[in-house]
């Protein structure tokens, strides 16, 4: 429900394929329900959101992903095992599929050789899963604080890289 709203702006036809959401709160949505087929078939976009459960793992797989039209886009900011990893490459180096935009992948983090990544249709960005007000409010507080901290000669209470500790510069800016 909340993709659909984003493509309102746009003026987008929004459809969905979603067993569990009735039809009133589709329409109320402004979405257009239909079967995994039909949907996959008429998308220009697929935006996979869906939790991965036994019933999602694999939902879009060689035989899914060729009911698709060879200009249509899949989108994943799910979970990376809703589609099959190799299948999605193959159809990309065939295109088959226009292009993708992954944030997850099945394997993570993904391999550095992975074939998906040497792909020129294929968008990958860090996944983002938590950007709610409270999130970002709370992020910048963490970061103040830890300045602020910093800034009083007191370390941050989780430092990743702890040899920075032994760093003589680091030291001789806590001492000032």
């Amino acid at each position: 429900q909340e993709i659909a709203k984003l493509m309102v702006p746009f003026d987008m036809r929004v459809m969905a394929y979603d067993p569990y959401v009735s039809p009133d709160t589709a329409s109320a949505a402004g979405v257009e329900l239909g079967d995994l087929e039909t949907v996959l078939a008429q998308a220009d976009f697929v935006c996979v959101s869906c939790t991965l459960t036994d019933e999602t793992r694999n939902l879009l797989n060689a035989t899914t992903l060729a009911l698709m039209k060879p200009t249509s886009f899949v989108i994943n900011v799910a979970r990376g095992p809703i589609i099959n990893q190799q299948a999605l490459t193959e159809a990309l180096q065939s295109r088959t599929i226009r292009g993708a935009g992954l944030d997850v992948f099945e394997a993570e983090p993904i391999a550095p050789d992975d074939p998906l990544l040497a792909l020129d249709n294929v968008i990958v960005t860090p996944h983002q899963a938590c950007m709610t007000d409270q999130c970002s409010h709370d992020i910048g507080r963490q970061t103040m604080d830890t300045a602020l901290g910093l800034r009083s000669g007191k370390l941050p209470d989780s430092i990743i890289n702890s040899e920075v500790l032994d760093d003589p510069r680091l030291q001789e800016k806590l001492r000032r």
